[in-house]
């Protein structure tokens, strides 16, 4: 599953500043996972430099593109209907020109242009340098796509804009691709095979983001745990490179500690991990500095090494288990949470009740849990029968939430009476009167406002909770990262 989807981001269309001189005007929306909302920055970037500046007004926009997610059927339904919505627009503004970008681009390409004719471009996630000739083909009467994947493209010579930014957190991409054929997931055709981006462009990025006042990244891949770069080219060739290039490769713990060492004023956090990547070293990172997050988000899945095994997935509930016994031993403090998929094929009552217990024995911090839908494309969907009857599926899914809730507010209350560090990130949505902000462990915290700003690393006294936000109120700034 592609990591992590964040409902109330979902649709967003992004705005940057103008641009004088520029003349033509984008309108674009993202779905799906951070990735995808990274790679519109990326995309907004390249079309800057070719006359638009973005707009949200729909009905003005000379080019309509929407970033897709593949990971479930729910995105692609709402995906679709915005497709309807653009095409009665474009039927007021004929000269608008409809793209669809990312994971759907490349599973729907034909019938997005050939049958149904409800697009005019077609682009895939490694494509987007191509956008400005595609356009051309466009404004030529001719359909464009381009859905080839890239064995090297990473996108480290393109400095992403930052849209809709609050100017205090950023998403760094650092690997595109995945190796990993988990049975249910798209990623590995949609995206292509795993790749790592050159370091030096990785801190090069954190570095004009620090100069421009930003306090916070996240180092983005489908797999951060396993980047290694060794001057370019598919991870899975590593074994064929030369000796000079292994002996001075970078993985991810050794970039994870150059980013910690050079930016000792910013804070660090990562996503997405997968259990069989993460190595010790990682968390002796973790706990040897400061600035970077107490905090893993650990996807499992499934709770039953029988099902995880018909997810192909690379690690056993035993060996999960180990991992997370080691996590909390290294650094006491941390915070985790899930991926869950309830309802796989072949689920029994057996496995469903294997996962309650790994929840249990887990305590994550919160999670993301989701039905099983069959995904066109997969192994699962070729090889194996979506079995489990949707009302077991809503009855088990409901079971996961309600034991996430009650989990997730046992460790929230962790916290009170505690001082934690918070980084301020905006005004709180329920109160203009208070700073909302998270602290390392990724836990919201709301506070009086008083005379600090957005931006500020502040200790909070916490006072009370609810099952997902800390109350208190500030006792001073954090001299640690101030």
């Amino acid at each position: 599953m592609e990591k992590t989807i964040e409902e109330n981001k979902q649709g967003t269309s992004l705005v940057l500043e103008q641009k004088e001189g520029n003349t033509k005007k984008l309108f674009i929306e993202s779905y799906g996972c951070q990735m995808n909302f990274s790679d519109s920055e990326i995309v907004a970037s390249i079309l800057y430099e070719q006359g638009y500046n973005t707009t949200q007004n729909l009905e003005e926009a000379d080019l309509v593109l929407v970033n897709t997610c593949s990971i479930r059927d729910k995105a692609e339904q709402t995906v679709r209907k915005r497709l309807e919505k653009y095409n009665a627009v474009k039927k007021i503004n004929p000269t608008m020109k409809v793209g669809v970008l990312g994971c759907m681009a490349e599973r729907l390409k034909s019938q997005f242009l050939e049958e149904e004719k409800i697009v005019d471009m077609v682009v895939g996630p490694d494509a987007y340098k191509d956008i400005p000739n595609l356009l051309k083909e466009v404004e030529e009467g001719r359909d464009a796509i381009n859905v080839i994947l890239s064995k090297d493209e990473t996108y480290g010579d393109i400095s992403p804009v930052r849209l809709n930014s609050n100017g205090v957190n950023a998403f760094v991409s650092i690997t595109r691709g995945c190796d990993n054929m988990c049975t249910f997931c798209v990623v590995p055709f949609t995206r292509g095979r795993e790749r790592s981006r050159e370091p030096q462009s990785i801190l090069e990025e954190i570095k004009d983001l620090s100069d421009r006042g930003f306090k916070e990244v996240t180092l983005l891949g489908q797999n951060v745990d396993s980047y290694l770069w060794y001057g370019g080219g598919l991870k899975k060739d590593f074994d064929k490179a030369t000796e000079m290039q292994q002996a001075t490769a970078v993985d991810f713990t050794q970039l994870l500690e150059m980013c910690a060492v050079q930016f000792p004023k910013m804070r660090f956090r990562f996503s997405t991990s997968n259990p069989q990547d993460m190595h010790v070293e990682v968390i002796e990172i973790m706990a040897k500095y400061h600035n970077i997050c107490n905090y893993i988000h650990l996807p499992v899945q499934s709770g039953s090494t029988r099902i995880l095994k018909e997810m192909n997935r690379q690690h056993t509930r035993e060996e999960y288990m180990a991992l997370v016994d080691k996590i909390y031993e290294i650094i006491p403090d941390i915070s985790l949470s899930q991926d869950m998929i309830t309802g796989f094929p072949t689920e029994t009552e057996e496995d469903h009740q294997d996962t309650l217990s790994l929840m249990k024995y887990v305590k994550y911090d919160f999670g993301f849990m989701f039905a099983y839908s069959e995904r066109p494309g997969t192994l699962a969907a070729r090889k194996m029968e979506d079995d489990v009857p949707e009302e077991i599926k809503k009855r088990r899914l409901n079971e996961i939430i309600d034991l996430q809730q009650k989990l997730g507010l046992e460790r929230t209350k962790r916290f009170i009476g505690q001082e934690v560090e918070v980084l301020i990130e905006k005004e709180s949505k329920r109160s203009t009167e208070h700073w909302s902000g998270r602290n390392s462990q990724n836990t919201v915290v709301v506070f009086p406002k008083e005379n600090y700003k957005v931006g500020d690393f502040v200790m909070v006294k916490i006072n009370d909770c609810t099952a997902a936000t800390l109350i208190g109120e500030a006792v001073g700034y954090s001299e640690v990262m101030q």
